[in-house]
């Protein structure tokens, strides 16, 4: 008899084990990624955060460190969103991921050459507007999670868009272990999508110092801020977001466009490529123009922690679950343990 942690979203990504790693920018890199894949899980390469042009290179590289499926997670309405679909197609990729603003033109592209569609959506509406627009899959991403997030708890989101799309649902937002992979699937959801806790696992990028920020907090230290980019995202309350909250609206747009700018030199985008993203964000998002101005922060704070190793200076997007992360095993490590733990759970609820 089939097991069944072995579910339809392991047949659709070619996966051992119904687990996603989330595309978390300056985190999910190729090193991550291929760990990730050659533990028998699914991990996405975040190209967010990447040139467009170097994405292919990224790619290429995480195909060299694993013979595994992978995905590449990216936003549709950001400068060199055609080049990173062209580079997905012409290196085979899996899956592509995507959230923010998602484009019917590119999803067809990508479909028609055979790529999973795998958005992820924070709401019902979303959720079945993504299976109209294509989506093979779809992350449903409750309020527990890390980064951009809504009011709505994991368990009744995710049962919620079980029951109104006919594909594949995968639960995100406090997952870390077998017994919440368990949970999630008597949800209705075909497996689980983590970031934080791939994030403290050995082959993360994340420096040692940002690390211990993150194990050391408790699930108190996790909150929901708009001081970051205007909109609401839940962190680990940290130095930053103190002074951003004692900062004045002048301060904050002058702090968001010197930090915009540094991420035109990061990425390579032009300012037009940028006006034109940010049009189609308050477009397809509905936000204000002073969240359209702030939006630009959250790149480059990211990186001053994920990479430059200033968890004081960086911001610290967290799932709630943070709170209950106290090691970073290796990937193999911890999704063996995940297997493990969800076969014993399965074991100990049969009659």
């Amino acid at each position: 008899m089939a097991s069944p942690l072995h579910t339809p979203l392991c047949e659709l990504l070619g996966a051992r084990v119904p687990v996603v790693q989330t595309g978390m920018g300056w985190v999910a890199t190729p090193e991550l990624v291929a760990a990730v894949s050659n533990a028998g899980a699914f991990g996405f390469l975040a190209a967010a955060t990447i040139p467009p042009a170097e994405v292919e290179a990224a790619i290429e590289r995480t195909q060299a460190l694993t013979d595994r499926p992978f995905g590449v997670n990216f936003l549709m309405d950001a400068p060199g969103a055609d080049v990173i679909t062209e580079a997905i197609i012409r290196r085979g990729v899996r899956a592509a991921g995507y959230n923010r603003a998602p484009s019917a033109d590119l999803i067809r592209t990508l479909k028609d050459a055979g790529v999973v569609c795998m958005p992820t959506c924070g709401a019902v509406k979303h959720a079945i507007k993504a299976e109209q627009l294509g989506a093979d899959a779809i992350v449903v991403q409750g309020g527990e999670g890390g980064g951009h997030t809504g009011t709505v708890p994991t368990s009744l989101l995710v049962s919620a868009c079980a029951d109104a799309v006919s594909v594949p649902v995968v639960a995100a937002g406090g997952f870390r272990d077998g017994r919440g992979l368990v949970a999630a699937l008597a949800f209705g959801a075909a497996g689980v999508a983590m970031g934080t806790r791939f994030l403290l696992t050995r082959e993360s990028p994340v420096p040692d110092a940002t690390a211990e920020r993150y194990l050391d907090a408790a699930v108190a230290d996790v909150l929901v801020t708009t001081e970051i980019d205007g909109m609401p995202q839940r962190v680990v309350r940290n130095e930053l977001v103190a002074g951003l909250e004692g900062k004045g609206p002048l301060a904050k747009l002058v702090f968001a466009v010197r930090n915009g700018l540094a991420f035109r030199r990061e990425t390579g985008a032009s300012v037009a490529d940028l006006l034109r993203s940010a049009l189609a964000m308050q477009r397809n998002e509905k936000l204000s123009r002073s969240q359209v101005l702030m939006a630009a922060n959250a790149p480059m704070l990211a990186k001053r922690a994920m990479t430059d190793g200033d968890p004081i200076g960086g911001y610290l997007p967290s799932g709630t679950v943070t709170g209950l992360i106290d090691d970073r095993p290796t990937c193999a490590e911890l999704v063996a343990r995940i297997t493990d733990e969800a076969e014993r759970t399965l074991k100990a609820l049969a009659p």
